[in-house]
């Protein structure tokens, strides 16, 4: 399968900028079961500085905006084929080691509700089958819903709220697998929606490193693992590791920020 992505961010400033920089992770990188055949990133009221591989061996690219801006825009155009791979990503890479992987974070530390969700999980005599399970209790008990959680959520509050998005399945399962002893991390990238073309917004799942196969994804909110409708672009221990877009500015002290994302099966000519 072939997959366009046109994905644009647009930032209209309350008043001039000072000084901004933005770290963007929005490049996704040739891996099991994709291959970028093109990748643009153009920008308007910014300038690119520098790019690199993090820790986690993704894509980053740094930013700063013109002095006095008011609007920046972040555009990313690219193509990529991908594979049905049955969510299965292979051995561990990057320089980040796998005991970090069952460490907890600010978003997916394990509390009371994270104990009690792991403790339900079935057992269902081999790790795979228990992540599944593990999957669907976290659909049952996290109904996916938008505007009840932020970017700031933990694990615990999208369980104590019953309600979140992809991030929250997401964070929730990370903290669950990790209290259950399996590695896990968050990633973030791109979905094709079956019905639609324009998005909202992008789409994150986990991975949790299961021994014989390495890394295989579980996305909670849908209830699958990744197949070919998907493209990963970053990789790490939650959200803040793989946030898409990142930054610091002064100057103005609010913003509004417009995202238009298009994911499209291209055809391909016989």
């Amino acid at each position: 399968m072939r997959l366009a992505i046109d994905h644009t961010t647009h930032y209209v400033f309350s008043g001039p900028v000072s000084r901004g920089l933005q770290r963007l992770r929005l490049k996704p990188k040739t891996s099991a079961g994709q291959r970028v055949l093109e990748w643009r990133m153009s920008f308007e009221g910014a300038q690119l500085q520098v790019e690199y591989d993090d820790a986690h061996c993704n894509h980053v690219a740094l930013i700063s905006f013109d002095q006095g801006v008011q609007e920046v825009t972040i555009r990313c155009e690219g193509l990529v084929a991908t594979n049905d791979e049955a969510g299965i990503m292979g051995k561990h890479s990057g320089f980040v080691p796998m005991w970090q992987f069952l460490e907890p974070t600010d978003l997916t530390k394990v509390g009371p509700r994270l104990r009690s969700l792991a403790s339900a999980v079935p057992q269902e005599g081999n790790t795979l089958a228990t992540l599944h399970a593990l999957s669907a209790l976290i659909r049952e008990r996290v109904a996916y819903s938008t505007g009840h959680t932020n970017a700031e959520t933990t694990a615990e509050g999208a369980l104590a709220a019953g309600r979140g998005v992809c991030q929250d399945h997401a964070h929730v399962f990370i903290g669950a697998a990790r209290s259950l002893g399996i590695p896990a991390r968050y990633v973030s990238g791109y979905l094709m929606m079956n019905d639609r073309i324009e998005q909202d917004a992008g789409h994150a799942w986990a991975e949790a490193h299961v021994e014989g196969l390495g890394w295989v994804g579980f996305d909670v909110s849908n209830g699958i693992s990744p197949d070919a409708r998907y493209v990963r672009v970053a990789t790490g221990r939650d959200y803040q590791d793989a946030a898409p877009i990142t930054g610091i500015r002064y100057g103005a002290l609010d913003e509004t920020m417009h995202v238009k994302l298009a994911v499209e099966q291209q055809r391909v000519e016989q």
